[in-house]
């Protein structure tokens, strides 16, 4: 079965066209802004079209700059995803997140930028692998078993002191 090819996947849209307005339009307005060529706006049009058309003549800065473009596209997407999630949690409607203790707030920040990290992993397909290996170097190591009895030994004492200690008053008074 042919692939269907939509005229925005097509090539001479994707290496000419979007790059050269892309470039066209921000020099555009860099020199509208900074007035460098003065209040002319064919002059800055005319420099704009002409940079425009160097720009997509050579192969390593169309690339280059689709590359930033694609990063710049994910990672807005993904900032937007944690500032939701953040907006969930500290919304103004909903709990009176300006109150609640700074630890609360670090404690909430680092779990949602570690669901974000996990969400990105997953989205790219890599989590098998990256968890994989974490997995392969958290369990199955010679000094893995002892190390997570120690640990499970030490949270239930800290478990312990702390339910026993709330309940004498920890020396208060």
């Amino acid at each position: 079965m042919a692939e269907e090819i939509t005229i925005l996947q097509h090539w001479i849209f994707t290496k000419f066209a979007l790059p050269f307005l892309l470039v066209f339009f921000i020099v555009y307005g860099v020199l509208a802004k900074t007035k460098v060529l003065g209040d002319a706006k064919q002059l800055n049009a005319m420099v704009s079209f002409v940079i425009g058309l160097i720009f997509i003549g050579f192969v390593y800065p169309k690339l280059v700059l689709a590359n930033m473009v694609l990063f710049l596209t994910i990672a807005l997407v993904v900032m937007f995803v944690a500032l939701l999630l953040w907006g969930f949690v500290a919304g103004a409607d909903g709990l009176k997140f300006e109150t609640a203790p700074k630890g609360l707030k670090w404690f909430i920040g680092i779990v949602i930028i570690a669901g974000v990290f996990v969400a990105l992993l997953w989205a790219m397909g890599e989590e098998k692998v990256f968890f994989g290996k974490v997995y392969d170097f958290l369990f199955n190591q010679t000094w893995s078993t002892t190390f997570w009895t120690n640990f499970a030994f030490i949270i239930v004492i800290i478990i312990s002191l702390v339910l026993v200690l709330g309940k004498s008053g920890g020396g208060k008074g």
